[in-house]
This record gives C-alpha cells, sequence and structure tokens, in this order.
C-alpha cells in the first residue's frame, strides 16, 4: 500500500488528482466547524455534552463532531445514502427505473443520478425539519421562529447539497469514491479522541495505570485482529469455475476459454449494517420529535420503545434493553444481507447469461442445475458474511459497559476499511493505466 502512495505521488497526473482530493477534504472539514445562524452555541454545547449516549452521539460519531456543533454539514451525507438505497430498492418493482440502471448507459446512469439527489433534498429537509423540531425547546436557538427555523432547515439543506456537490466532485475528477471518502473522513476525525481515551485510561491523577496498560494493549491488539479479519473478508472470493465451449465461424475458431465467476464473501459489503441499524434508531429519532414528553416521563410504552432504540448507540439503558436490541440487530442485518445480495446478485440471470454465450461449469448441466449450484454457493457464503457482519456490529457494543467510550464501533471500522481498500485499489487502476498509456505513446 506504501508502495503505492509513494509511486502515485511521483506521477504528476495521479498527484494532481490527490491533491485536488485533499483539497476538497480540507473544505469538508472547515465546514464542519460552521455553525448555523441563530444557534446559542454555550447553551449548545450543554445539550451535545449530556447526548454523546442517544440517538445524537450515533450521528455525531459517523458527521465527524459536526452534529454536536450543529454545523451546516450537521447531517453529513447519510440523506443522499438513504435516497441511493430507496431508488435501488424502487428499481427492483419499477421495471423502466431498472431498465435505467441496468441498460441505460450514461443517459440512464444521469437520469438515476437526478432521481437521487431531488430525493436526497426531500429527505434532507424532513430531517433538518425534524432537528428544528426536537431542539427549538431546549434553548439552543436564540430567537426560536418561524425565521429562525426557516434558516436553520434551509441552513441544513444547502449543507448536505454542498456535500453531495463535493463527492461527486471527488468522484469525478479525484481519488475514490466521493461519498464513501467523506464519510470515512467524518469517522477517521474521531481517531485523537479515541487515542485521548487510551491515553487517559494508562495515566490517572498523574501517574502510571498497570491495568489502564493491559487495557489499552488489549484494545489495540483487538482492533488489529478486528482490521485484519475485515480485510481477509473483504477481499476473500469464491471463484466458480466457467468453461465456454470452441465454435466456428467462417474460418475462424472462437471460445474454448476459461474463465470463472468471483463470488465474494461479504458481497453486500456494508450496507446490510447500514440499513439495520437505520431500521433501529428510526423509532427514536420519531419519537424525539412528536413524543418527546412521554419520552422524558422514563415511564410507558413509547419511553420503552426509545430505550430499546437507542441500545444501538447507548449503555444508559440496562443490560436488558441492550440484550434485545442486539438480537434483533443481528437479526435484521442477517435478513438484509441476504435481501441485498440476491438483489444485486440474480443466480437465473447470471446461469442463461452463461447457457446463451455457450459456457457452462464443469460437473454441472446447463439450465436450471446450474442455477441451483449457483444458489447453493451464494446461499453458504451469504450465512458467512451474514454472521460476520453482525459480530463485528455487536461486538463492540459491549465496551460501552466498560470504562472505554472509544469513538470507533464496528460498522465505523467495517467503512474505513472497506474505504481505504477501494481507494488504494483505485490508485493502482490509474497508476496501470498510466503505464500502458506511457507505453504507446513511446
Amino acid at each position: 500500500m506504501f508502495k503505492t502512495i509513494k509511486n502515485a505521488l511521483k506521477t504528476p497526473e495521479v498527484r494532481k488528482k490527490i491533491l485536488y482530493t485533499l483539497l476538497l477534504i480540507v473544505i469538508f472539514r472547515f465546514g464542519c466547524y460552521l455553525t448555523v445562524p441563530g444557534v446559542d452555541t454555550f447553551t449548545l454545547a450543554e445539550q451535545m455534552s449530556s447526548a454523546t449516549g442517544s440517538v445524537a452521539g450515533l450521528i455525531n460519531t459517523i458527521s465527524g463532531g459536526a452534529f454536536s456543533r450543529l454545523s451546516i454539514f450537521a447531517m453529513t451525507i447519510t440523506p443522499y445514502i438513504t435516497a441511493s438505497i430507496v431508488i435501488q430498492l424502487l428499481a427492483m418493482i419499477i421495471p423502466s427505473l431498472e431498465k435505467a440502471i441496468k441498460e441505460g448507459g450514461e443517459a440512464g446512469k444521469e437520469k438515476v443520478n437526478k432521481y437521487t439527489k431531488i430525493l436526497s433534498l426531500v429527505l434532507s429537509a424532513v430531517e433538518a425539519l425534524g432537528i428544528y423540531l426536537s431542539y427549538s425547546s431546549s434553548g439552543i436557538f436564540i430567537n426560536p421562529g418561524f425565521l429562525t427555523g426557516l434558516v436553520v432547515v434551509m441552513s441544513l439543506i444547502t449543507g448536505t447539497a454542498i456535500l453531495m456537490w463535493l463527492g461527486e466532485q471527488i468522484t469525478n475528477k479525484g481519488i475514490g469514491n466521493g461519498i464513501s471518502m467523506i464519510i470515512f473522513i467524518g469517522i477517521i476525525s474521531g481517531l485523537p479522541s479515541g487515542i485521548t481515551t487510551l491515553w487517559n485510561l494508562i495515566v490517572k491523577n498523574g501517574t502510571i495505570s498497570t491495568v489502564g496498560i493491559v487495557t489499552s494493549l488489549a484494545v489495540i491488539v483487538g482492533a488489529i485482529l478486528l482490521i485484519a479479519g475485515v480485510v481477509f473478508v473483504q477481499q476473500a472470493e469464491r471463484r466458480v469455475p466457467v468453461q465456454y465451449a470452441k465454435k466456428v465461424v467462417g474460418r475462424k475458431m472462437y471460445g474454448g476459454q476459461n474463465t470463472h465467476i468471483p463470488l465474494k464473501l461479504a458481497m453486500a459489503g456494508v450496507i446490510p449494517v447500514i440499513f439495520a441499524s437505520s431500521f433501529m434508531t428510526f423509532p427514536a429519532m420519531i419519537l424525539q420529535i412528536f413524543a418527546a414528553d412521554a419520552v422524558n416521563s422514563g415511564t410507558g410504552f413509547l419511553a420503552g420503545l426509545y430505550k430499546f432504540s437507542i441500545a444501538t448507540s447507548s449503555s444508559a439503558v440496562g443490560w436488558g434493553y441492550s440484550l434485545a436490541n442486539a438480537i434483533v440487530y443481528f437479526l435484521l442485518i442477517v435478513g438484509f444481507t441476504f435481501f441485498y445480495t440476491y438483489a444485486t446478485f440474480n443466480p437465473a440471470e447470471v446461469s442463461n447469461n452463461i447457457k446463451k454465450q455457450g459456457g457452462f461449469i464443469p460437473g454441472v448441466r446447463a439450465g436450471k442445475p446450474t442455477t441451483d449450484y449457483l444458489k447453493s454457493i451464494l446461499n453458504k457464503l451469504t450465512v458467512f458474511g451474514a454472521i460476520f457482519l453482525s459480530i463485528i456490529a455487536i461486538l463492540p457494543m459491549l465496551l460501552r459497559f466498560t470504562d472505554l467510550n472509544l469513538s470507533f464501533g464496528g460498522t465505523s471500522i467495517l467503512i474505513v476499511v472497506g474505504v481505504a481498500l477501494e481507494t488504494v485499489q483505485q490508485l493502482e487502476s490509474q497508476l496501470m493505466m498510466r503505464h500502458y498509456k506511457g507505453f504507446l505513446e513511446k
């Protein structure tokens, strides 16, 4: 990886893309410190200091601290991600949209991208309104009212639109996927606070704690093993061999080649975890907006539902709620993994394409037997990938019942490692293209 980065910095074209990406990242981080107009920053700091164990704390981790400052980037890029997921789901039931995604080419991509942006703005408007209504009674706004609410909502929507533009520019003119890069930077911005937490475990009241040293080393070793496991699963794949029969066309012979179908262990990536976490925290967000009094009372069905919902990110609700939350969270990740995997990979369609091109899997008959064979392999891989994702997402939740309060969770590690691997692969492909281009020019 370091050799790839070194070679990339030596190549002028790739170096320009890297510097351009870094410039946009600096703009993103600068915007995280621009508080929306009409906010009392002192009252805001007091409110957010007590929100670290709630939905607000979970959103703040992803936003890189932007939510705790109620900056213009407080909602981060999550409305765009939600809109993208909704568009993909709608494509399964709307034939014209599915055709635009699969067969539309550049025009189809632009059309889908337009729909995604429009839906993103709609979702960001709803979320911004919810944020204002949720905190309007907390005293963080200087003059709460219609005009203040309008300014706050428009500022948050504008911030999301700017982030969409920054992500698009990074994708088109920089290095890596822009949307993933913004999330990546937001998460790793919490790394210094994590290091500070480990240091405070080691040094307590000016003295070095042996227990703190052992705990810190255990956390570091555990994080390294966790990252290594994520890298292994993200890169691992099952290669299904495919052979193509030879065809004689005129005086020439075509085909006769051997290839394979790469089936990854974690084909769905981190999307099932994002699905599940959004599903689990959604009731808490709605209750905070429309049933704040019932939630604050601490008793009753709505208060219990709120505690169950925030158990994903809070240890203050007790073991009972956390255990129930973990079980449901586990089942949701498994279910969403199977759903998304089969939504993106259709064994019957792949089998038909192989048959049409005169190919076959050695030892397996063409047609339905090939479909069943691919389904069998896919089911086994998906079970392993789903359980792995679930364990990675749930295990760090147990740290909340200790003295540790690290910024990184299982979902964060999955996103960070996935984006890092994707970015390095893009750098390698850029260098490869540059190498061949220079070779041809000579």
